[in-house]
């Protein structure tokens, strides 16, 4: 296995080398990251199957309604437990394949294992501190709810990537996690940011597509609600199945990219990385103080 300062996401970044960076990664393992992402979502919408939203519209009873929503909760842990599996095997192939040829899709299945367990400890030490996080940003109201919600992004991304490159130990990794998260700190705030928006755009224009065919303007169902409400009847249609599963296999690679990226702009910075045009290859920028000429030591000048 090569080092892991050879990995192609390891660099400082800026805004442009974090999106163009993401964007090379993705689209040289966009065959592989697409169908295990399309395998799994598909899975996913499957067990959605068992929500019977139609049916919760045409309640009125609260207590009906509630021991409905019950029925949920076991198809709603196997989805989260399969998304969470997923994400961890995903994170692993990210990390690990560009360093190993060896390491494949497959391979990342069960040599992600050992993570599993203190990954799923942290998160919920994670959702705890996330809530009081949540709780303190809605004393100020929206801003405060926003910037509460993408700093908690931000520490969440560090995670996995810390826990597979720097070992599973569970203490080390969560003051690890917010030393790296913490260094560059508006920065990864403003990356992570960025990246949110990118994905919520993506997802309302995918979804808006994948309506099409059933609403027939996607203008017509936000206008009419029944139009919505009809949506819900389409999700069991196998056409609309396999539309949003493919749609959701475009952008479940994206976080397990973007969260290498964050650590590895983290880790070249504590490790005294060089700077992106070095790193390429590049020859240097003309500075301002490269236009004029250097003054010459004192011994040149009495000479002359």
């Amino acid at each position: 296995m090569d080092p892991i300062n050879t990995h192609p996401l390891y660099r400082i970044h800026n805004i442009d080398s974090v999106m163009s960076s993401l964007w090379d990664f993705y689209k040289k393992k966009f065959l592989v990251l697409f169908i295990a992402s399309f395998v799994i979502s598909l899975g996913i919408q499957l067990i959605s199957l068992n929500f019977n939203f139609a049916e919760l519209q045409t309640m009125s009873d609260p207590m009906a309604i509630l021991e409905k929503v019950k029925d949920f909760i076991v198809p709603m842990i196997l989805m989260s437990l399969l998304s969470l599996i997923f994400s961890v095997i995903l994170q692993y192939y990210v990390i690990y394949n560009p360093l190993d040829a060896n390491v494949t899709i497959f391979s990342s299945i069960y040599m992600s294992l050992k993570y599993m367990l203190p990954y799923l400890v942290i998160l919920i030490l994670f959702a705890i501190f996330g809530s009081f996080a949540i709780m303190l940003g809605l004393l100020a109201i929206i801003i405060g709810v926003f910037f509460a919600i993408i700093y908690l992004m931000m520490i969440f991304m560090f995670i996995l990537p810390i826990l597979m490159v720097e070992g599973n130990n569970i203490a080390n990794a969560i003051s690890r996690t917010i030393k790296l998260a913490h260094k560059g700190f508006w920065s990864n705030m403003g990356w992570v940011a960025v990246f949110v928006l990118i994905l919520i755009v993506i997802s309302v224009f995918a979804s808006a597509i994948i309506a099409l065919p059933f609403t027939g303007s996607f203008l017509k169902m936000i206008s009419n609600p029944e139009e919505a409400g009809n949506l819900v009847n389409y999700m069991y249609n196998p056409v609309f199945i396999i539309l949003s599963a493919l749609v959701n296999a475009l952008t479940f690679p994206l976080p397990a990219i973007f969260a290498a990226i964050l650590y590895f702009n983290g880790k070249a910075r504590e490790d005294g990385g060089q700077i992106i045009s070095q790193q390429n290859n590049e020859p240097p920028k003309v500075t301002v103080e490269d236009l004029y000429a250097k003054p010459l030591p004192e011994e040149k000048k009495e000479n002359l």
